[in-house]
């Protein structure tokens, strides 16, 4: 495997969505790492006068740095300690207000900047390929079609040839909503598309209705 295979590979099923943001499984990652490369390695930068903090202390805040060595070539990747809403979290803590009013505090403790590290791991090695595409705000590898968009090219090659029933079949075969939801977003611009599949539900509709 080599660092072409890595920006090809589809890493979507271990990815997870958290305040709009796309995370790959660090544990993963590595694992597809260490096929690529038995040899990989990774480094935590280490800071202070006696060099023993994991983070660099930029204006109150934590930067962690994490170098991934693939195929004998050393990556490195930065990433601020960071809380739920992925704000850098100050050195001295803060005082939060969650939903129902109640205070809690934030600190900049070890769990949080172990998260941050596992994360810049897994950021330092999109840089060797893996996972590339997620940092580019893109959702699939070059070349690959999205489910969404396959099921909206699907529809339309069935309206175009004017299977209605197929269509709309195909439509309603979308269990989940988010799916469905993007799919009649990516349709938006093919207004006769949308259409047919509203005139069609309103046919079956008055029929059933009889």
């Amino acid at each position: 495997m080599d660092v072409n295979t890595l920006l090809k590979l589809n890493v979507n099923e271990h990815t997870e969505k958290k305040n709009n943001l796309t995370y790959l499984s660090w544990a993963w990652a590595w694992a597809e790492a260490l096929k690529a490369d038995p040899q990989a390695t990774f480094h935590v930068e280490m800071f202070g006068a006696y060099g023993d903090k994991c983070y660099m202390d930029i204006n109150g805040t934590a930067m962690v740095f994490v170098t991934v060595t693939m195929f004998s070539k050393p990556m490195m990747c930065q990433l601020p300690v960071m809380d739920s809403s992925n704000k850098a979290i100050p050195l001295a803590g803060y005082t939060a207000v969650n939903k129902y009013g109640k205070e809690y505090r934030v600190e900049c403790d070890a769990f949080a900047v172990n998260t941050a590290i596992m994360r810049c791991m897994t950021k330092a090695l999109s840089l060797h390929g893996l996972g590339l595409y997620i940092y580019a705000g893109e959702d699939l590898p070059e070349g690959e079609s999205s489910l969404e968009e396959k099921i909206a090219d699907a529809i339309r090659d069935l309206h175009a040839k004017g299977d209605e029933a197929g269509m709309y079949g195909e439509w309603e075969s979308i269990a989940d909503n988010e799916v469905r939801l993007s799919v009649w977003a990516m349709l938006k611009p093919d207004t006769k598309v949308r259409s047919a599949i509203k005139a069609y539900k309103e046919k079956l509709e008055s029929t059933e209705s009889k």
